[in-house]
């Protein structure tokens, strides 16, 4: 794949320095059938994608559900066991670490799961959950634990006589809450954000957000922000990267994906965005069918298939994830003609 984001040389600014770099990451998991359960078909969820995130930016990842969103995440941070290509942190290859290094790395790389139902262990006291991390990576005493909980607590808006109770007795605000409070005991550099306010009411959407954007200055914070909403990401990114069917197809920064989206994919998202006022409106892009299924991706570019401005040679050859000025990335084979851009929205 040519001209990889992650590997661009120079960063964008000269005091920016990059903390994680991906480069060319593939996870495919198995389909098992008959009576050996041997496996009959792969599910190609992530296939080839590079990027990387400067230190202390917000990267948001978006796409439909199923494009490999959670996937990538949760490989970066070797809960998934990729199936190749590198992750590389602060300069370290995590996929070449060992169980010892590993888990030393587990201090700096932490997670807020998108459910904060099932995230959290319903027979342990939220205290326990939040001090589980020091426990196994520190040998600060169960005084100094408790200190830490009653912080991280406060640091969220929540009390420290909350620490004795247990998760169902919280609401699902309070509970995404606890998880990022988890999450920050170790004071982590980088933090997955798994869809953290996907699961919650609008009106508590936003608390969580400022949580997350106070906690970013307060630590110098770098996260990878994966969510469905758009206008979310708007909101809380730096830079922006679009997936469709486990492919980077677009990546820039927020501002110029907003205002000028290259990818007819990227067009079609924007367009489905509600406009606050009531007088204007917004041509909509309707992509016709359904996503193809990544036991079978497409061949060519995989979204060839719903792209109402396809032609031959996207059914035939796959575009270069390129730049396109700006750090602006994008794979089109319509950018190759000068035939795309902001004006087709």
């Amino acid at each position: 794949m040519a001209n990889q984001p992650s590997q661009n040389g120079k960063n964008k600014q000269e005091n920016q320095r990059v903390l994680l770099e991906v480069n060319n990451l593939v996870k495919h998991f198995p389909v098992r059938s008959g009576l050996l359960q041997r496996v009959s078909a792969w599910v190609k969820a992530v296939d080839d994608v590079s990027f990387h995130i400067y230190e202390g930016e917000t990267l948001g990842l978006v796409g439909e559900s199923g494009c490999g969103k959670t996937t990538v995440g949760r490989t970066i941070l070797r809960l998934l066991p990729a199936t190749s290509g590198s992750v590389a942190f602060d300069g370290k290859n995590i996929f070449d670490l060992n169980a010892a290094e590993l888990k030393k790395l587990r201090r700096d790389m932490q997670i807020i799961f998108q459910d904060p139902y099932s995230s959290l262990d319903p027979r342990m006291p939220v205290g326990e959950s939040i001090s589980e991390g020091l426990r196994i990576h520190t040998d600060k005493t169960a005084q100094e634990r408790y200190d830490v909980v009653v912080e991280m607590l406060a640091r969220v808006g929540l009390r420290a006589d909350h620490a004795r109770r247990y998760p169902h007795e919280f609401s699902g605000g309070q509970r995404q809450r606890i998880g990022i409070a988890r999450a920050l005991s170790l004071r982590p550099k980088f933090i997955v954000c798994d869809e953290p306010v996907s699961a919650l009411d609008v009106s508590i959407q936003a608390q969580v957000l400022n949580i997350l954007r106070d906690l970013q200055k307060d630590f110098g914070l770098t996260y990878l922000f994966i969510a469905h909403n758009l206008s979310v990401v708007e909101h809380f990114s730096d830079r922006v990267g679009v997936m469709y069917l486990g492919k980077m197809v677009e990546m820039s920064s927020r501002d110029d994906l907003y205002r000028d989206p290259l990818h007819p994919y990227t067009q079609a998202l924007m367009s489905a965005i509600p406009v606050p006022d009531p007088t204007l409106k917004r041509q909509r892009v309707i992509l016709e069918g359904d996503v193809p299924s990544p036991l079978n991706p497409p061949s060519g570019c995989r979204f060839h298939t719903r792209c109402p401005l396809a032609f031959d040679k996207c059914a035939q050859e796959e575009p270069p994830f390129k730049d396109y000025g700006k750090e602006h990335y994008a794979a089109c084979w319509l950018l190759e003609k000068g035939e795309i851009g902001a004006s087709k929205l």
